[in-house]
């Protein structure tokens, strides 16, 4: 079966998707971040099929996400690192880490994020890079950015008015289904 090609997509969701939205990209990211580099510790690591390795391996190529090195002449091998854009999905990685551990791991978190320094536990919060005030579902919407289409235009001012509406009806109101 083809998936759906989201990279042409306006949203940046859709977008990000069709980079890494196949579950073994993610994966594959998570690894590189561990510090694998070469096929076969990604192979080992994941207990991937060589093929399907293979195949994610260079999509995230593709996707700018990771950048095939040779390392060896004879024979020929190759290493997979993260580059910027790799790099920069980390925080995401960290948010499904917290969100794993809270909603999904009922015997207890079998990863932890600490301080490099400290050795403490840290946990991940998205804040607004100009204020330091974190971004939560009550001071945060969506409205259309200047690249958007007139459709997606459309439905964010419709997701905005239904979101300040249910923010101003009163909570019995909400309550009765009114």
């Amino acid at each position: 079966m083809k998936r759906t090609d989201f990279t042409d997509m306006f949203c940046p969701i859709a977008r990000s998707l069709g980079r890494v939205g196949e579950w073994w990209s993610i994966l594959i990211l998570r690894e590189a971040m561990y510090g694998a580099t070469r096929f076969d510790e990604f192979e080992k690591n994941l207990k991937i099929a060589p093929n399907m390795l293979a195949r994610r391996l260079s999509d995230l190529v593709a996707a700018g996400l990771l950048e095939r090195r040779q390392y060896c002449a004879r024979p020929p091998r190759f290493e997979y690192v993260l580059t910027e854009a790799g790099a920069a999905f980390q925080p995401v990685l960290l948010a499904f880490v917290k969100w794993g551990n809270d909603y999904f791991s009922p015997e207890g978190p079998s990863v932890l994020l600490v301080d490099r320094t400290s050795g403490q536990p840290v946990s991940p919060l998205l804040v607004d890079e100009h204020t330091g005030i974190p971004l939560t579902q009550d001071n945060v919407k969506f409205v259309a950015g200047p690249g958007a289409s007139d459709s997606m235009t459309l439905r964010l001012i419709e997701a905005a008015r239904r979101s300040d509406a249910l923010r101003a009806a009163p909570m019995a109101d909400i309550e009765a289904g009114r």
